[in-house]
């Protein structure tokens, strides 16, 4: 794991300030050329939290992801936001790499769940049968064992080649039911724990490929634990079919609340 240098930068910060105090030096020195590179698909874009950047087209990129969140907060010298909903491994190395160089500090990353098939699953789950849902997610699996660490490979291997200092975060994705909990209708029990089940299969499987790339995993399970779908208090959106494209994905709540302190905590 690479320490994080955003981490580094806060201190050398916080020991610049102190010598000011005492005439010894300037905090200005301490400043330095802090970049931060938000790359992956709609779990980083912000789709699902509303108030879309009209400049950002389909990727559907809103100041309330947690990419921007944290910058906001943080104030990076340099922040490049290229996430895109819909991305899946291939888009990120066509389209999104471009702002990394050897200058770049921070990285963070959400890819994998469209190239398993996510939005089929789902739909799948939605309109056919209990078998035939599990029948697609156990397709999924396979897909997440046979093809998709290789897929993975080649994004983690482009970050590090173009970003070779970067400290590197890779955030997981939620589990999307509260099994046995407030809702009455939809999915059947079966359903919903086979979609849990393949989101804990396909969260290990990129956990496994980005330590073995030396990046941080940060899980963001345990952050929507009490808010999942059913759970009365959700952080993540169910079917809307007025605007299918925001369905099972988090809210605005579900940004800040969620995914912006695992990623604070890692960076």
């Amino acid at each position: 794991m690479r320490l994080s240098r955003f981490a580094a930068l806060t201190s050398s910060l916080l020991l610049a300030a102190g010598a000011a105090l005492f005439g010894a030096g300037q905090a200005a020195a301490a400043q330095a050329d802090f970049g931060y590179v938000a790359l992956g698909d709609s779990y980083s874009s912000g789709v699902g939290a509303g108030n879309y950047d009209g400049g950002s087209g389909n990727c559907k990129r809103t100041s309330r992801a947690y990419p921007a969140l944290w910058a906001a907060a943080h104030s990076p010298q340099t922040f490049s936001f290229t996430a895109c909903s819909g991305a899946r491994t291939g888009d990120v190395l066509a389209s999104q790499l471009a702002p990394l160089n050897s200058g770049t500090d921070l990285v963070s990353i959400t890819i994998g769940g469209n190239d398993a098939g996510f939005s089929d699953v789902m739909t799948t789950c939605v309109l056919q049968s209990e078998s035939t849902c599990v029948s697609r997610v156990n397709q999924a699996k396979a897909y997440v064992d046979s093809t998709l660490p290789g897929r993975l490979d080649q994004v983690y291997n482009a970050i590090d080649s173009r970003s070779p200092g970067a400290h590197v975060v890779v955030l997981g994705y939620p589990r999307f039911y509260k099994l046995n909990g407030t809702c009455t209708a939809g999915l059947t029990e079966g359903e919903r724990a086979a979609i849990n089940g393949a989101a804990d299969y396909l969260n290990a499987a990129i956990a496994k490929r980005a330590a073995d790339h030396g990046f941080t995993y940060a899980s963001v399970a345990g952050a929507f634990t009490g808010h999942e779908i059913c759970s009365g208090s959700a952080w993540l959106h169910s079917v809307n079919w007025l605007n299918i494209g925001e369905s099972y994905h988090p809210t605005a709540a579900g940004q800040s609340g969620g995914y912006l302190p695992v990623f604070t905590n890692a960076a």
